[in-house]
């Protein structure tokens, strides 16, 4: 009976070991996607590492140091991120949902801005984002609870931690070293839409249509700059109507550009205006250039600033335009916020803030057009911002203030007596929400960071596929690519971004003490029984004898 009732004991505490065991595999394994890392400039950013092998810990531990810190986008602040640096943790991984819309806003904002800390400063650690599934977010649950019993007394931890804690190891398989690569390349495009007349002066309408955010393969820039991109587009499709006839042909040449390299220091802009300046013998920028409509994050809020290098003139075409937009504005919009937002070029820093800066420094007047105030503010460059984050309607109107405004001061609607509330753009002129919502959804279908647009097949057919829309509405259409000089690069990019991790479960090394000292009890139990039996039976018999005397 001893003998029996040790067996139970013992199958019961086995049976408790493996009840917080992973289900279903014991080892599995997942994508993850590396920090940014570049050089930019001469400067150093993002992450230098990408070899894990190390315990998974949450971040709510005590004690970090060469473990691998799991977060979830709620947990993610820039305090934690930063007390695993100082602990020298092995690594970071960031567990990220799949369905960014169940992210309550809060949330997305406080994550936004802590990435955008973390992306600041150059880091040795590993920094890995992985999208949740079940096995991940078991995981995180059983770490999770880990940490919880931190509170507990000494002997709880202990004792949980040799008996029913279960850890987790991550491996990086891939121990080959980090690469740089130099042989990316810049695609601008270009098109035209010739105004009536000769000399006419030239309105250029640009957008960068590049990504960026923690992590290149999930930087969908919905925002930051999907939104600026697909304003352009359908500015090109509506005005191509309007010139198209000789009749309702303004007298200002419309250049539009979609500009790639526009997340690190506006490279391609750069080259672009160098190209059509110092090199091209006939170009519509060696003209007269009216100004630059920069289109940059124009998806969210009720405000709307125009950036300037430097405050507008009055009786300049940028003063005019400006006093346009406002009117439109106030007429048919007037809860829109519009400021105007003067910051001038440090030519002691090594980057620009906005597109516009960059014809700024060649003295071509131009300025950005942005929901956003601060240039460095969290919206421009985030993981999050995905297209749940774009509201529709909102686009739509500041596409309809930018084309009215655009419309009015080309046409002189203004000085021509027209009501404050005219309306060029309706009926068959009108924004399509169907058109506007397709063209956001194609453009966060695939990521757009610059290190993947000249080089995976989806991001390429992405670039063909928007020089296809130039070609279907526009003229002059050209392509222009930029490549870098190896021996002295614009921006070097990096390799390793995507790995394959491991994850499998081990038990702490008490447990195997834990264990033997169970199975040594067991043998011990069973060998006193073996060794005392007929003392024991003798007992048992008198007991049994004693229990039936007094029941009787």
């Amino acid at each position: 009976m001893l003998l029996g009732g040790a067996a139970v004991v013992l199958l019961l505490c086995v049976h408790h070991l493996h009840g917080s065991a992973l289900p279903a595999v014991s080892s599995y394994e997942f994508t993850a996607y590396r920090m940014q890392q570049y050089n930019l400039a001469q400067q150093k950013h993002g992450c230098r590492g990408a070899i894990v092998v190390a315990e998974a810990r949450s971040g709510d531990e005590p004690a970090l140091t060469r473990r691998c810190v799991i977060m979830r986008v709620e947990d993610f602040t820039a305090e934690k991120y930063f007390e695993a640096h100082r602990q020298n943790a092995a690594a970071v991984l960031i567990l990220l949902p799949r369905n960014i819309s169940s992210i309550p806003h809060d949330t997305v904002q406080s994550f936004m801005v802590s990435e955008s800390e973390a992306l600041q400063k150059e880091t040795l650690i590993p920094v890995y984002v992985a999208p949740e599934d079940e096995q991940l977010l078991y995981m995180y649950d059983e770490v999770k609870q880990a940490a919880a019993t931190r509170t507990s007394s000494i002997f709880v931890r202990v004792l949980r931690s040799m008996v029913t804690a279960t850890a987790f190891q991550m491996l990086v398989g891939n121990n080959a070293a980090i690469k740089a690569t130099t042989d990316h390349s810049i695609i601008t495009l270009e098109g035209a839409l010739p105004g009536a007349g000769e000399d006419a002066p030239t309105i250029v309408i640009t957008a960068h249509y590049d990504s960026y955010g923690l992590a290149p393969w999930l930087s969908y820039g919905a925002d930051s700059n999907g939104s600026g991109v697909t304003i352009l587009l359908e500015l090109a499709r509506l005005f191509q109507k309007l010139y198209s006839n000789s009749s309702t042909r303004p007298p200002f040449n419309l250049m539009f550009s979609l500009t790639g390299g526009g997340k690190y220091n506006f490279l391609g802009t750069k080259r672009w205006i160098e190209e059509n300046l110092d090199h091209a013998e006939s170009s519509l920028l060696h003209d007269n250039v009216a100004f630059v409509l920069c289109l940059d994050t124009l998806s969210k809020g009720d405000e709307l600033y125009m950036h300037v290098s430097r405050p507008p003139k009055p009786d300049t075409p940028i003063h005019s335009f400006i006093q346009q937009l406002k009117e439109v504005v106030s007429s048919r919009f007037p809860w829109v916020k519009v400021g105007l937002v003067h910051k001038k070029i440090n030519l002691v820093e090594s980057t620009v803030a906005w597109e516009h800066e960059r014809y700024s420094l060649r003295r071509i007047l131009g300025f950005t057009l942005s929901h956003v105030e601060d240039p460095k503010s969290e919206l421009r460059g985030s993981i999050l911002d995905t297209m749940s984050q774009v509201d529709l309607r909102k686009l739509k109107r500041n596409s309809i203030i930018v084309a009215e405004a655009l419309a009015r001061y080309m046409y002189n609607l203004s000085d021509k007596g027209s009501p404050r509330d005219v309306q060029v753009f309706k009926g068959q002129l009108d924004f399509q929400d169907s058109r506007l919502s397709s063209l956001m959804s194609f453009l966060t279908s695939i990521p757009r960071a610059a290190q993947l647009l000249d080089k995976e097949p989806s991001q390429v057919l992405l670039v063909n596929s928007l020089e296809h829309e130039f070609k279907r509405y526009l003229q002059q259409v050209h392509r222009h690519t930029f490549r870098q000089d190896k021996r002295d690069p614009d921006i070097t990019f990096f390799d390793q971004m995507n790995q394959q991790i491991v994850m499998y479960r081990v038990k702490p090394a008490a447990f195997d003490l834990f264990l033997g000292g169970c199975i040594a009890a067991y043998l011990g139990i069973v060998y006193y029984t073996i060794q005392n039996l007929g003392y024991l039976y003798t007992k048992l018999k008198a007991a049994v004898k004693t229990k039936h005397q007094k029941a009787s």
